[in-house]
């Protein structure tokens, strides 16, 4: 299989649980210090040696383009002041990748955003970043290490982390058989064989969930394809990538770092708090 070059950015979502704020602004562009959340996303596909960002966004989103294009009139207005350097990592952003949009027209779930941007991926592997988990880490980012491991394995990788049994009808849970790696620590690496969206504690397979981070093989869209509504009444990820799981095709990875569930009130305050401390040291 061909390397990974593509990052679908599933960003059409209402972000219902930060109304009235998201009335007219998308979720994704929230920020966390200086920084929208999406802008976080994208430089951690940017460290992973991806150079194309692929984004499905819906009406009301057109902010996600012209943050991600050239501001003529700010930087005519800023140029040679003190200021002209708040946009350094951005330019660089925009330099460094290409950027593409396509719109969910309706809100089907996950699994339905990410075959809408098919059109935008094509027949290639490709790895998928949810805004809203914002992870951070000391050494290489969430993303590198899951490039890593497809370059090794050549299948799909989700990336996962222990959770308290409780929050289990929050997550897709996963369930394997834990995969010898010396390259890796005991148990950092399980073949799923089982996979779950949003089970009740008393159901769930295991206590290790899905966070928004996945590298996806193009046979993900014909699954999707065949995959009925689930969960919810939506097209649920986990029911595709299941179907791939059950030839062994998908690993689970407990993955080096932190991750944020910036789609909740707790956790982009948590975020917030992070990131102001650590840019103060």
């Amino acid at each position: 299989m061909s390397k990974i070059k593509k990052c679908l950015f599933p960003a059409a979502g209402y972000g219902t649980r930060f109304l009235p704020a998201t009335k007219a602004i998308p979720k994704e562009m929230l920020p966390v210090l200086t920084k929208p959340l999406l802008q976080y996303g994208v430089e951690e596909a940017i460290e992973a040696g991806l150079s194309t960002m692929a984004i499905v966004t819906g009406r009301g989103k057109r902010s996600i383009e012209d943050h991600f294009d050239i501001s003529y009139e700010l930087e005519h207005q800023i140029k040679g002041t003190s200021k002209e350097g708040y946009l350094k990592e951005i330019r660089s952003v925009i330099g460094a990748c290409t950027f593409s949009y396509t719109r969910q027209i309706e809100m089907k779930g996950l699994g339905h955003a990410i075959l809408t941007g098919e059109t935008l991926i094509g027949d290639e592997p490709f790895a998928v970043v949810l805004a809203d988990d914002l992870c951070d880490n000391e050494g290489d980012g969430v993303l590198v290490q899951m490039v890593k491991l497809y370059e090794k394995y050549k299948c799909c990788v989700v990336a996962v982390e222990e959770i308290p049994p409780q929050d289990s009808n929050k997550y897709g849970v996963i369930a394997g058989d834990i995969i010898k790696d010396e390259n890796y620590a005991k148990g950092a690496l399980v073949r799923v064989n089982d996979m779950v969206e949003k089970p009740e504690p008393k159901d769930a397979p295991s206590n290790l969930a899905i966070i928004g981070r996945y590298i996806l093989t193009p046979e993900i869209f014909e699954v999707l394809k065949d995959t009925k509504p689930g969960k919810g009444g939506e097209i649920q990820i986990t029911d595709a990538l299941l179907e791939m799981a059950k030839i062994g095709k998908v690993i689970a990875y407990k993955f080096d770092g932190k991750r944020f569930d910036c789609g909740s009130v707790d956790g982009f305050v948590e975020a917030t708090n992070y990131f102001y401390t650590k840019a103060e040291a």
